[in-house]
């Protein structure tokens, strides 16, 4: 399942992208934990300054900031986080 969309969802009112930083040798651990939270909707492993891109949906922003803190930063392995919010034109 790396690098492939896990689900697709109807609109949401909040779309980001974040960053994640791992511990060495914690990629699959993190990537696995990460595929568990639902808001997740996309998850790829990176080569490069970051270890993994996960795109969530959530019904806003102060929930997105939830997932960030209490689902991702808490995963053993995660290191670093970076948080991009999407816009719509």
């Amino acid at each position: 399942m790396l690098g492939t969309p896990l689900r697709g969802r109807g609109e949401a009112a909040a779309i980001g992208f974040v960053l994640i930083s791992t511990a060495p040798a914690k990629e699959h651990e993190v990537y696995n934990q990460l595929l568990k939270v639902k808001e997740i909707v996309e998850l790829h492993p990176l080569f490069g300054e970051y270890d993994l891109i996960a795109k969530l949906e959530a019904e806003d922003f102060n929930t997105m900031g939830q997932v960030v803190v209490e689902k991702i930063r808490s995963v053993p392995g995660v290191i670093d986080t970076k948080t991009l919010t999407g816009i719509k034109f």
